[in-house]
C-alpha cells in the first residue's frame, strides 16, 4: 500500500507543499492528494485587487486539476468536515449542486501523514450585524461579489449623474480594519475609479468614490514602524479617503455603521477586514489542541501538538517561538516558509530521521497604495537590521513578492515564463476587469 500524504487547504502554503512533495515522491510509492474547497487558486494577497477589477483573476488563477497532473498529485474537490485519528482519515464533507441535489457523498480519505492548511477567516469579534451587512474579502468568490456590487453602485450614480449633473451623488464604501487589506482595497478603489470613465462610465470619476477607512487602534499599519504608517495615512488622505483611528465599530447597519461613540457611516458597501481567526471547523477537530484563536497549536516541528502524524501551516497554525512575545502572524511568508519546514519534516519521518524544528526568519512587510505609492520595511541583512522603504523600489520588491510564489508552484521554467506572460498582459489587457 502506497505512503498516503493528504494535504487540506490550498492556499499559498498547501499549494507549495503539494508542488514539492510529488515532484520529489512521485506516484510509484506515494499518493499524495489535497482537499481544496474551491476549483482554483489565487493569491490571497491580490484579492482586493481582484475586489477592485485591477486583476483579472481568470488570467492568474491556478487550476489545481491540471496543475497536479503536472507536479504528480492528485486533486479532490471537497471540504474538511472532520478526521478519525483512530482510523487515520479525514472526512470529506458532502458536495451538493446549486439546486441542493447531492452530487458526492459523504467520504473517507486515509492518510499516513496529514497536513492541515486551511487558511484564516475574518473575526467580526462579535459585532452586531457584520455577518448580515459586510462583505469579506477570503476567497475569489467573496472578492467576484465585492466587484460586481461595485461597479452597479458606479453604474447607478453615472446614470443619476448623466440625467441631472446638478445631482451630488457618490458611491460609499466603508472599510473596518486599517491592516494591509484595508489600507491596499482603500488606495486600489481610487485607481480603479479613475479608469472607469474609460470604459462606459464617461461621467463617473474617483471624485464619486467616497471611502472611509476605520481602525480600532491608535494608528492604521500596526506592524510597520511609525513614520511610514503616518506617509501612508497622508497618501490615503491626499486621495480622498477619510481615514478613522481609534474608532470602534458597535454595529453594522443595511445602510452603514454605527460606532462606538454613537457617529453613524453611511455606506453603500461596507468591507469587514479587522482581524482573522481560524476557521470554525477546527474548534473540534477530533480533540486536537486550539488556541483561543482557534487555530491549531503546533510543536516547533509544526506537528500538532497531541498527534506527530499531523502537521498544521499557515494561517491556521498558532505557533509561538520560544522567548517570543506573540505568535508567528498570519502572512503569506509564514505561510511559505512553514511549508518548506513541512515538506523537509515529512521527508524525515519517512526515513525514520528527527524533524527539524522551524524558524520563522520575518522579512518584513510590505503595503501597497496601488500605483500610488508604496511602503514597509525590510529585514536589511546588508545593511545591519531593519530597513525602511518606500516609493518605487519598495513596489518592485512588492511586485517581486507574487514572482517568488509564482516561481515557488510553478517551479523555474513555468514560473519565469508566467512572470514574462504577466507582463504582456499588462500592455495588451483592459486596466480593469468589468463583467
Amino acid at each position: 500500500m502506497k505512503t498516503q500524504i493528504v494535504v487540506v487547504g490550498g492556499g499559498a502554503g498547501g499549494l507549495e507543499l503539494v508542488r514539492r512533495l510529488g515532484a520529489r515522491l512521485g506516484r510509484k510509492d506515494f499518493d499524495i492528494i489535497l482537499v481544496e474547497r474551491n476549483h482554483t487558486h489565487v493569491w490571497k494577497p491580490l484579492l482586493h485587487e481582484v475586489a477592485a477589477g485591477s486583476l483579472d483573476a481568470n488570467l492568474d488563477e491556478i487550476g489545481y486539476r491540471s496543475h497536479g497532473y503536472r507536479w504528480g498529485y492528485r486533486f479532490f474537490y471537497g471540504s474538511l468536515e472532520a478526521i478519525d485519528r483512530t482510523a487515520r482519515q479525514v472526512i470529506v464533507a458532502p458536495i451538493y449542486d446549486d439546486d441542493g441535489s447531492e452530487l458526492v457523498g459523504r467520504h473517507r480519505l486515509r492518510y499516513d501523514y496529514l497536513v492541515i492548511a486551511i487558511g484564516s477567516v475574518s473575526n467580526d469579534f462579535g459585532t452586531p450585524g457584520v455577518k448580515g451587512h459586510c462583505l469579506f474579502l477570503e476567497d475569489r468568490h467573496q472578492a467576484d461579489r465585492f466587484r460586481l456590487k461595485l461597479l452597479n453602485h458606479c453604474l447607478r450614480v453615472s446614470r443619476t449623474m448623466s440625467a441631472d449633473p446638478a445631482e451630488d451623488v457618490s458611491v460609499d464604501i466603508a472599510i473596518v480594519g486599517g491592516g494591509a487589506t484595508g489600507v491596499e482595497l482603500a488606495a486600489e478603489l481610487y485607481n480603479a475609479a479613475s479608469s472607469l470613465r474609460h470604459y462606459g462610465l464617461e461621467v463617473f470619476d474617483e471624485t464619486r468614490m467616497r471611502v472611509t477607512l476605520i481602525e480600532a487602534g491608535p494608528r492604521i499599519l500596526p506592524v510597520l514602524p511609525e513614520a511610514l504608517a503616518k506617509a501612508a495615512h497622508e497618501e490615503l488622505e491626499a486621495l480622498g479617503v477619510r481615514v478613522l483611528a481609534n474608532t470602534a465599530v458597535s454595529e453594522a447597519m443595511e445602510m452603514g455603521l454605527r460606532c462606538a461613540s454613537g457617529e453613524e457611516i453611511h455606506a453603500d458597501i461596507c468591507v469587514w477586514a479587522a482581524g482573522v481567526q481560524g476557521p470554525r471547523i477546527l474548534e473540534d477537530l477530533d480533540g486536537l489542541e486550539v488556541a483561543r484563536s482557534r487555530q491549531l497549536v503546533v510543536l516547533p516541528t509544526l506537528q500538532t501538538s497531541r498527534d506527530e502524524r499531523i502537521f498544521a501551516l499557515g494561517d491556521c497554525c498558532f505557533f509561538k517561538p520560544e522567548g517570543a512575545g506573540s505568535p508567528v502572524p498570519p502572512r503569506a511568508q509564514a505561510a511559505h516558509q512553514m511549508a518548506s519546514t513541512a515538506y523537509r519534516n515529512i521527508l524525515h519521518l519517512i526515513a525514520g530521521e528527527t524533524p527539524e524544528p522551524f524558524v520563522y526568519r520575518d522579512k518584513g512587510s510590505l503595503v501597497s497604495l496601488s500605483r500610488f505609492s508604496t511602503v514597509g520595511s525590510l529585514m536589511g541583512n546588508l545593511v545591519g537590521g531593519r530597513m525602511a522603504i518606500e516609493g518605487r523600489l519598495a513596489r518592485m520588491i512588492y511586485v517581486s513578492l507574487y514572482r517568488m510564489h509564482l516561481l515557488a508552484v510553478h517551479g523555474w521554467v513555468k514560473g519565469l515564463a508566467l512572470i514574462l506572460v504577466g507582463q504582456v498582459n499588462r500592455v495588451v489587457r483592459p486596466r480593469l476587469k468589468l463583467h
